[in-house]
C-alpha cells in the first residue's frame, strides 16, 4: 500500500465525516484544512436542532433542472458555519468535498478565503452544475481540483 497523498489523506476524511449525515438521499462530507491541519468539518443534514430528513420527510424544491431537498444544510456550508461558530479563519485553506459544490456553497466558498477546492466526485454534467461551478471559483482565483478518488 502506498502512502496516501496530503489531498487523499483530507478526502478520505471527508469520507469518514459523511458517515455522519443526516439526509438519505445523498451523504457527503467537507474538510476544511490548512497547513496540513484540519481547520473544520461538515456533513449535509438539518439545520442544528431540528428534525432530521428520515424524521420529517424531505422538502423538495426544483433547483438547476432537478429536484433537491432543502431542508438541509450542504457539508461545505456546515464546516464553514462551523469554522465561524468556533472563530477559525479559513483564509489560506483548501476545501476537501465528497462531493462538487453547488452554486451557492460555491459562492460562499469564493467570500471565505479559501483558496482551493479538491472534489471527489463531480456532480453529472447534465445538471450544467461542475461547469458553472468550476467557472465560478476560476474566477475567483480558487484553483478547483475535481475528481480525485479517496
Amino acid at each position: 500500500m502506498s502512502r496516501a497523498t496530503w489531498d487523499e489523506y483530507f478526502l478520505n476524511i471527508a469520507v469518514q465525516v459523511a458517515t455522519r449525515a443526516t439526509c438519505d438521499r445523498k451523504h457527503v462530507g467537507a474538510v476544511i484544512a490548512r497547513n496540513k491541519t484540519i481547520l473544520s468539518t461538515g456533513y449535509n443534514g438539518s439545520v442544528r436542532g431540528l428534525p432530521h430528513c428520515d424524521e420529517a420527510g424531505h422538502l423538495m424544491k426544483e433547483m438547476g433542472g432537478r429536484e433537491s431537498c432543502v431542508r438541509t444544510i450542504h457539508a461545505e456550508m456546515n464546516a464553514v458555519a462551523q469554522a465561524a461558530r468556533n472563530g477559525v479563519c479559513l483564509d489560506g485553506g483548501t476545501l476537501y468535498t465528497t462531493a462538487s459544490p453547488c452554486w451557492d456553497c460555491a459562492k460562499l466558498i469564493a467570500n471565505t478565503g479559501i483558496i482551493r477546492v479538491v472534489v471527489g466526485e463531480a456532480y453529472p454534467s447534465r445538471y450544467g452544475l461542475s461547469d458553472s461551478v468550476a467557472d465560478l471559483l476560476a474566477a475567483a482565483n480558487i484553483e478547483y481540483v475535481m475528481p480525485v478518488a479517496p
